[in-house]
Parts: C-alpha cells; structure tokens; sequence
C-alpha cells in the first residue's frame, strides 16, 4: 500500500512556516513497510481541499491529513473530506461534553465555535487527542483509509503514535523498507550517472535517485519487500557493483558526511589535523569541529586572509607571495607547512583563492582555488577551477580539502 500525505493551512504556503510533519510521517510510515508517494499543502479552501482528498483516495490506500482541525471557520478539513467522499457530518454530544470538562478543568469558559469540534463524519471512528482539543478522525472509503490529525506536531505525533499505528499494522501487508545511501566526491554529477545507470537501469525495485550539491553526491538506493532480509539482499545485489564502479570515489556506505568520516579514520589512526584558511575564512574548521568528539583530532586552525598574517602566524616568506601572490601552489603549500609546524598536528589542510566575486584575473579568475595537504611525508597541492557563487566555491573547497585528507588516510589504514 502506498500513501499520500496532505498538510492544510494556508500559512504553510508563505516564506513563514514549513510542513514538518510530513517528515515524521513519512518517516512513521516507512517503519510498516508503507512507500509516500505524494505530499501536498492545501490552503484554508474547502473546495480545493476536498478535490485533493477524492483524487488520493482514488489512487491511494492511505491519505494522512494534517492541520485544519480547529475550532475556527478557516479550520475546513473536516468539511472538506466529508464533501468528498459524499458523507454527512454528524454533532457528537460526548466530544463537546468532553472539550467542555477539558476547559472546565482549566477554569475557563468554553466558547460557542469550539462545538464545531465536535462534528464528526458519518461513518468515522473518533482519534481521541489527549494533548489539545481537536480530535482526529479515522475513514475508511472503498479500501482506502483517510486520517485526520491534528497540526501541532506534539499533538500529531502521540495520535498517529498511539491510535494510527496500530490500525495500520493490522491493514497494511507485511513489507519492508530498506535504504542505503553511497555518498561520493571527486566526480561530477553527469559523470557519475553515466557511469552507475547500466547497473541501476536494470531495477524498478530498489528505486535509484542521485543528488548533487556543492561537490557532494548521494546515491540513494531504496528497496522494498516482503522481509528486511530480503530487501537487504536485492539492495547488496545492485550496490555491490556500482561500488565497484565507483572504487575510491565512494567515501560513505551510511550516510555520513565527509567530516564524519573524516574523523573516524583520524581518531582510529591516533592523527591530528590543523588547518590554515584563506578565502574560506573558517568553514573548513567549522565542518571539521561541527562532529562531536572532534577535540581528539582537531587540533586548532588559522584564519589568514592578509598577507602580513600569513606571514606572521604561517611563516609564510615574504619573497613567495611577493612572487606568486596569495593565491597560488606556493602559498597554499607555506600554509599548510605552517600550520602542521606551529600546531604540531601529523596533517594540516590549506586553502587560498579568489571566491568572488570580484578580485579575479586573466591568470586566476573567480573560482580559482589552491588547496594543500600538509603531513610526514610531504606537502601536495591542487588547483581547481570552481564555477557558482562566492558560497558555492567556498564549499566546494572545504569538500575537496576534506577528501584529499581522506585519501591521504585511505592510504595508511
């Protein structure tokens, strides 16, 4: 069975507020083994609403609705989904009993609207809400089922939790879904898809999706069967060779992050890194500081973006940036020299550019970046020529930064 969810209020259509609990959701359903195929935001309009609601219980076996159970006359998705599947509502006397006892308990006066709380569609069986006033719904139609919770994500949550799961368990065919995500850096996008897609194209099920951003790709394969085990094995069958396609470009079987696994292969072989920053003014330390427990392999970094600094806190000679200027191989390798001899780390990572986006030449235009690694064995330097905005250059170096470190580890475990 797949799903479909529908978040309601308009105000998740403005630049303000965001529909997060379509991700709980997706994330709750997911565990029973059960796809989201679609997820819409639907205004205050009824008519909208429920023609939304009759298409996906048309398509689909399950329709999550959020939001739009309030008191309020802009509170339309009990209107909405009884106009769509042509039922009547009907006022329920013990849930306006109880929501008068619930402000009775907190010693106000319910007002009037709130009775409109009350009115539940014909046919449905009532979600108590135990955190708020709104109570959900739960409809079946022709084979599908539709649930109204509330929107307050605390509220949400404990309903689905507590009274949607286990229905659900009881309708839904044993199934399973499995993912792996293989995250890969020193390739571009198109490269990389026409690399792996003889292998992918083979399979509707797992269902491949590749993303791209800032230097970083992500393969997403996603199966889904009847058994863990079996999803397991056909996710092995197709990454199996992709991997092997891909060799050392692959960086991540889990997930994680450069950083992250960065730091792993530094805390295992008892290193430390430092770093020097020119043009990316500290993002590469942030990355680096942003995974906890980093404090055993971090071992301080420089923000140097005047020459007379480099010089003062690098040691960087006056006479190589008189010759080659700040952005060059020579002064990316003085930094990371620098850096590694004042912090005493077994590696220091340098970066130098022009990020833009002005201060570019005929010789090194905007994007220009030189990135040194620095370590017992030598410095090495790479130059790279990076396409966007000032943010996107600054990003793609602190990536490739990271992944000559991982190589260069790779290399001694």
């Amino acid at each position: 069975m797949d799903a479909e969810i529908i978040a309601i209020g308009s105000e998740m259509l403005t630049p303000q507020r965001v529909d997060t609990n379509s991700l709980y959701l997706t994330a709750e359903l997911n565990k029973l083994g059960i796809e989201v195929v679609t997820k819409s935001v639907i205004g205050d309009d009824r008519e909208r609403l429920a023609d939304a609601v009759r298409r996906a219980v048309a398509r689909s076996g399950i329709v999550v609705l959020s939001g739009g159970l309030g008191p309020t006359e802009d509170d339309v998705t009990r209107e909405a989904v009884a106009l769509a599947l042509g039922r009547k509502l009907v006022f329920n006397p013990e849930i306006a009993e109880a929501l008068e006892q619930r402000f009775s308990r907190a010693r106000r006066k319910m007002a009037e609207v709130n009775k409109r709380q009350a009115f539940v569609i014909e046919g449905a069986t009532v979600l108590a809400n135990d955190r708020g006033t709104a109570p959900g719904q739960w409809v079946e139609e022709s084979g599908a089922v539709a649930m109204l919770l509330p929107g307050p994500p605390h509220e949400l949550q404990a309903m689905f939790e507590r009274q949607c799961v286990p229905r659900l368990a009881r309708i839904v065919p044993k199934q399973a879904i499995r993912t792996i995500c293989l995250r890969i850096a020193g390739m571009g996008e198109s490269d990389l898809d026409t690399l792996i897609a003889p292998v992918y194209k083979k399979y509707q099920n797992p269902a491949t999706t590749i993303l791209a951003a800032n230097g970083d790709l992500q393969v997403h394969l996603r199966a889904r069967c009847a058994t863990a085990a079996e999803a397991d094995a056909l996710l092995a069958e197709v990454a199996g060779p992709i991997e092997l396609l891909l060799g050392d470009r692959v960086y991540s079987r889990n997930g994680d992050p450069l950083e992250v696994v960065t730091g792993t292969m530094l805390r295992k072989l008892h290193a430390t890194v430092s770093v020097a920053e020119s043009c990316t003014g500290g993002m590469l330390g942030e990355r680096i500081t942003s995974v906890p427990g980093s404090s055993e392999y971090f071992a301080g970094g420089f923000i140097t973006y005047s020459n007379d600094l480099k010089i003062e806190l690098l040691g960087v000679p006056p006479e190589i940036l008189a010759e080659h200027g700040a952005v060059s191989e020579q002064t990316a390798e003085a930094m990371a020299v620098g850096a590694r001899r004042r912090t005493n780390s077994t590696y220091a990572l340098s970066i130098t550019g022009v990020a833009g986006p002005d201060g570019g030449s005929e010789a090194k235009p905007v994007g220009t970046v030189y990135m040194g690694l620095a370590g017992a064995g030598g410095t090495e330097v790479r130059r790279r020529q990076f396409l966007g905005d000032r943010q996107r250059i600054r990003v793609f170096s602190t990536q490739m930064a990271l992944d000559m470190l991982r190589r260069k580890l790779a290399c001694r475990g």
